[in-house]
């Protein structure tokens, strides 16, 4: 979850790039931020509480400067938010370090170096790593060797970056946690992802687990968990730095929101060929839906509700039974593997580490067939699997998911088209019939986002409850959890969500005048039910919100708001009705003055257990 970045160079002062980056990676975490430079063989170091922001005026006071140097923002895990658990940190002043993961076994390792005399100043697990290179460099070892005899200690997840007072160099070591290599001339960077780095290089390396590598200013080495010297492919990467900016809105949250016609009609187009839904458009090995009998999808978040969603569509249109599982759970579980069974992955980063685990314990449980969607090309998840669909979302940048998710549900109602055409559950004018509504889509979109000033106006009244009930039945059900947690994750609104025929099992008893109700009810086949459901809570006295279609036929009254995006577009209602509950929790969080691209507690990346 943490942010990482580091570079050296030959000619050129690292600090402005460190901050750039670091300022690229604060959606990884914003907990704290700090930078050290190697400088005249002595480690300088800032660290602060906030944003990356807090530490400008320092550096400016102490021209700060150098031409190695490393820094971190980060996300708390081991120990509170405080100055002294900042990264970097330093052992005896003179090696220091960032890390991103978790440190297991780091109790242990503490009690072993506290019977070597080390002296702990912090309360996080990364310490350890610090004082345990500096064990092993005294030791007569190189910065190298300390590293990789250290990484053999470690259990869990990291992505490390070291360096020490007599070094012009960085080492580098990964394990679970995503790392790159920057290559420039005359100067070398490393990072967690690509944003960080943008401005100076696009040449890319990907580091995978349990390689270390040395990064110098002309040079880089990359080595194997046994210290063999290995290649890895040098990447062009694709990614803009005009993708990173904010442009004339006024929050990431908001601009992506209003992308979504873009990045939907840019994703359809990309797998459709001539007319046809392509399966050879799928990256990978030849895609061939029939031979399998079963589906198991494993995500996290909002991309598990996606597959929640993708669920009723493989099994409505091509009638392979699907499952869909947490991915932190199904790692925890004795899993019975149907030999012809599809693992579909959805992750927007690729880096989501309990995704990757999932798709890992998938492989030992004997399964073999994997295919991921995925928002970046450049990812560990794409690396992991054998086919790929990719959404064409562009970058994402705020916390909360919006244009992925939106982009997830089109791929995968495409490839439950790519199962029921080669499972011959669907005709060719079938085929050529949801191609055409395919298409439509992003005007829908577009529809739905001119609902904006209504919605405004419901975020006024949600601005002061503490509590929201969302309800949905069918394909609509995940809809409305993925209204719940987007409200949760900006606005800090308790808020849960229910399949509507439960109401009378159990949640009716919140239900007062102090509830606000969202009801996700299109124009479908149980569009009656849901009105009865309405009604159990009109008349308990709860508030409802109703989010239907034009052709719903019911109208607002005392006690129930109605917006309505356009006519009822059957199977596809589930994107179209995933942006007014966007557009709610963004408008719910501005009403509170919350931070929305960067809501407390929370990261974009998720790349620790």
């Amino acid at each position: 979850m943490c942010g990482i970045v580091g570079g050296v160079s030959k000619n050129n002062n690292i600090v402005p790039i460190l901050i750039n980056g670091l300022e690229k990676l604060e959606y990884r975490g914003y907990d704290s931020v700090g930078i050290a430079i190697i400088h005249h063989q002595r480690i300088q170091r800032i660290r602060s509480v906030g944003r990356v922001s807090t530490i400008h005026k320092k550096i400016s006071e102490k021209n700060f400067k150098g031409k190695t140097g490393i820094g971190h923002t980060r996300w708390a895990t081991h120990g509170g938010v405080s100055e002294k658990n900042a990264h970097p940190h330093i052992s005896n002043n003179e090696i220091v370090v960032v890390h991103n993961g978790i440190i297991e076994n780091h109790a242990k390792l503490c009690e072993f170096l506290k019977n070597k005399n080390y002296k702990f100043k912090s309360e996080t697990d990364t310490e350890v790593i610090a004082h345990l290179i500096h064990y092993y460099r005294k030791n007569k070892s190189s910065l190298l060797d300390a590293v990789h005899k250290t990484c053999k200690k470690l259990e869990g997840a990291y992505a490390i970056a070291v360096s020490d007072k007599n070094s012009n160099e960085i080492i580098v070591a990964r394990n679970g946690c995503p790392l790159i290599i920057g290559v420039s001339e005359d100067q070398n960077f490393i990072a967690s992802d690509i944003s960080a780095l943008i401005s100076v290089t696009n040449n890319i390396v990907f580091l995978e687990d349990g390689d270390i590598a040395l990064i110098a200013s002309d040079s880089y080495q990359i080595f194997d968990d046994n210290l063999n010297q290995i290649n890895r492919k040098i990447h062009k990467s694709s990614v803009k730095e005009n993708q990173m900016e904010l442009g004339p809105y006024n929050h990431f949250m908001q601009k992506e929101i209003y992308e979504q016609p873009v990045a939907i009609a840019d994703t359809i187009e990309s797998i459709i060929d001539e007319g046809s839904i392509n399966p050879k458009l799928i990256g990978g090995s030849k895609f061939d839906a029939s031979k399998y009998e079963s589906i198991l999808i494993l995500a996290a978040g909002t991309s598990y509700y996606a597959g929640l969603t993708a669920k009723y569509w493989f099994e409505h249109l091509a009638k392979v039974p699907v499952n869909v599982e947490i991915a932190s759970e199904y790692r925890y579980r004795d899993v019975v593997t149907p030999k012809k069974q599809l693992i579909i992955t959805i992750s927007q980063s690729g880096e989501t580490l309990d995704t990757l685990e999932a798709l890992k314990q998938a492989k030992k449980n004997g399964n073999k067939n994997s295919l991921t969607i995925c928002n970046v090309q450049e990812s560990a998840i794409v690396r992991q699997s054998n086919n790929v669909l990719y959404t064409r979302a562009g970058v994402e940048i705020g916390v909360a998911s919006t244009k992925a998710f939106t982009t997830q549900l089109v791929c995968l109602f495409v490839l439950a088209l790519i199962f029921a055409k080669q499972r011959k559950k669907i005709t060719k004018k079938n085929e050529l019939a949801y191609i055409e509504e395919l298409r439509k889509l992003s005007g829908h979109i577009q529809t739905a986002l001119n609902l904006e000033p209504q919605i405004k106006a419901w975020a006024k009244k949600f601005s002061k409850k503490s509590n929201a009930l969302f309800l949905g039945r069918g394909l609509h059900y995940p809809i409305a959890l993925e209204g719940a947690l987007k409200l949760k994750e900006v606005s800090y609104i308790h808020a849960e969500a229910y399949p509507a025929g439960e109401l009378k099992h159990g949640p009716l008893a919140l239900v007062d005048k102090d509830l606000p109700v969202v009801v996700i009810a299109p124009n479908d086949k149980l569009l009656e039910k849901v009105k009865s459901n309405m009604q159990e809570v009109k008349a308990r006295g709860g508030e409802l919100f109703v989010i239907a279609d034009a052709d719903s036929h019911f109208d607002a009254e005392t006690g129930i708001h109605v917006i309505r995006t356009n006519r009822h577009v059957g199977i596809l209602s589930p994107i179209v009705h995933s942006i007014p509950v966007q557009l709610l929790a963004y408008h719910v969080a501005l009403s509170k003055k919350t931070d929305v691209d960067k809501p407390r507690n929370l990261a974009k990346s998720v790349t620790v257990e």
